[in-house]
């Protein structure tokens, strides 16, 4: 969860704030998978009082409303997993009883006192 980047701010961020200085514009979007350093992340209240320089044009950019269910591949993902679970888990090799040699467990064994 992102806060917004206003200063004393305390809300959580719903949209990310891009400016791109060639063209004298703000892009105000949807909130931005990953934060980036040159952009800025604001609540709602902040993204809907914006106002761009003099002179600046302010692209406010919808977002999809098919984008925001899940998607193809997050279902795919969810019937994976599912199916995952539901395996029954594979039975563990048997293992040798103590004193009878085969598979060292661990990096340490117990050696027999030789003055005993």
């Amino acid at each position: 969860m992102r806060r917004c980047s206003r200063s004393a701010c305390r809300r959580t961020a719903v949209a990310t704030l891009t400016y791109v200085y060639a063209d004298s514009t703000a892009v105000l979007g949807p909130l931005a998978t990953y934060a980036e350093p040159h952009s800025y992340d604001l609540c709602a209240e902040h993204s809907e009082r914006l106002v761009a320089p003099r002179g600046w044009e302010v692209i406010r950019l919808a977002p999809d409303p098919a984008a925001l269910g899940p998607s193809n591949d997050d279902l795919l993902a969810l019937a994976d997993a599912v199916r995952e679970a539901g395996r029954r888990p594979e039975p563990a090799p048997q293992q040798p009883a103590p004193g009878e040699g085969g598979a060292r467990r661990g990096h340490l064994r117990a050696l027999p006192d030789p003055d005993a």
